[in-house]
């Protein structure tokens, strides 16, 4: 059945070819070392020759080259897996991008897929319609209780009568304030005695005159 239906290579993913890539690479590394080991010892038989065998000399040379130009293919071939390299890392990027990308719009259209925009429209009318309800009853609760209709008018009268009583009433009992007489000098005691004795002498005249009279 196999010649038939021959059985079908599992699909490599990033990470699995990312690791195929460098293990060859180090191989390749491996094989750059070995060849290059391979030409310094072809130069050293090729240095040793030189002057008394010139054929194994050039035989020597001869490997060199083929050796070098290995190196230069192996070189070729690492610098075209590592650009695959970076090239499959940069595509595994992009594609884990896209992902994420793709789950998320599948996860916003699963939200956006129980949504309506008209039932949108009408839960925030809704929302609306409670909202000022709630502010018609809070101020329905906070409006003073007070059975009879005031006028700010009457009120604002009524209050300045009210302060005009305060003001007379603290101008009455304001005390008037005290009279204080000019100091008068006190009279000397000596000019009181002078002053008693001439009237004392005066007082003596005058009685001896009416006694002349008499």
């Amino acid at each position: 059945m196999n010649l038939f239906f021959p059985k079908q290579k599992p699909k490599a993913n990033a990470k699995d070819a990312i690791v195929r890539l460098r293990e060859t690479l180090q191989m390749l590394e491996k094989r750059e070392n070995h060849l290059q080991n391979k030409i310094d010892s072809e130069l050293k038989i090729a240095k040793t020759n030189a002057t008394s065998n010139k054929r194994a000399a050039l035989m020597a040379l001869k490997r060199k080259k083929q050796y070098e130009s290995q190196i230069e293919k192996i070189g070729g071939s690492r610098i075209t897996i590592e650009a695959q390299v970076m090239a499959i890392e940069s595509a595994n990027v992009n594609l884990e991008t896209i992902k994420a990308m793709e789950s998320g719009a599948e996860a916003m259209k699963a939200i956006h897929g129980s949504m309506d925009i008209n039932k949108v429209d009408d839960i925030m009318d809704s929302v609306r319609e409670n909202m000022d309800l709630a502010d018609e009853i809070s101020n329905a609760i906070s409006a003073p209780m007070i059975g009879v209709d005031l006028d700010d008018d009457e009120l604002t009268a009524e209050l300045e009568e009210l302060e005009q009583e305060v003001l007379d009433s603290q101008l009455l009992e304001v005390e008037p304030p005290p009279i204080i007489a000019p100091s008068v000098p006190t009279t000397d005691p000596s000019r009181v005695r002078l002053t008693n004795q001439m009237l004392d002498e005066e007082d003596d005249e005058l009685e001896a005159l009416k006694a002349t009279m008499a």
